[in-house]
């Protein structure tokens, strides 16, 4: 029983979801085989649940998008955009009837490093951490005129 497919978006066939989980990446021994340099040798686990499709990162190297995010577990909705590392495919399924919509994380919930994987949780508590120790008054520093300062002062006295 076919649960959906993956459509390259670049052109190429489109691979059948045949099972509820399904292991993506380069090994043959993986159920969908993309047989790519870039894409690691178990890349993403996608899975079937409650009607709906969810994907999640298993460590890669070239990460796993959402629509443009990077992921480590998401929902994917019918239509949506899954990047598996440079390889975008678009998700086709019909959704259960009478399921659920999944909870999508909140856009605003992690910063733009953290999604991008270049802040981890623990960089965010040493930020914070850090920050709550006592700040010293920055000293400020005197300015020495540049060269344009000087030219605005003398046709300030003409």
């Amino acid at each position: 029983m076919i649960l959906g497919r993956l459509v390259p978006t670049g052109g190429g066939d489109p691979i059948p979801l045949l099972g509820e989980k399904l292991l993506v990446g380069r090994r043959s021994s993986c159920d969908i085989k993309l047989d790519f340099q870039n894409v690691s040798s178990h890349h993403c686990e996608l899975e079937f649940r409650d009607g709906y499709w969810y994907v999640r990162d298993l460590g890669s190297s070239n990460g796993t998008k959402v629509n443009g995010e990077r992921i480590t577990d998401s929902a994917i909705l019918p239509g949506d955009e899954l990047r598996i590392a440079k390889h975008t495919f678009e998700v086709q399924y019909d959704v259960v009837a009478g399921a659920a919509a999944p909870e999508r994380e909140d856009t605003f919930s992690r910063s733009l490093m953290e999604k991008a994987g270049l802040e981890s949780d623990r960089d965010l508590r040493q930020e914070s951490t850090s920050n709550v120790r006592a700040q010293r008054p920055r000293r400020q520093s005197r300015r020495v005129a540049s060269e344009d300062d000087f030219i605005i002062n003398w046709l300030s006295e003409s």
